[in-house]
């Protein structure tokens, strides 16, 4: 039963964890994509 919770547990912390890793990964790419636009002004 233990075991079960903490599979499950598991579970829903690596998809939180790739969602986040996703959602940190477009952040930086769109401040790498804004940087070249701030130097031309």
């Amino acid at each position: 039963m233990a075991d079960n919770f903490l599979e499950r547990h598991q579970a829903e912390y690596e998809k939180r964890k790739a969602e986040w890793l996703r959602k940190k990964k477009h952040l930086s790419k769109s401040k790498v994509k804004r940087q070249p636009y701030n130097e031309d002004k």
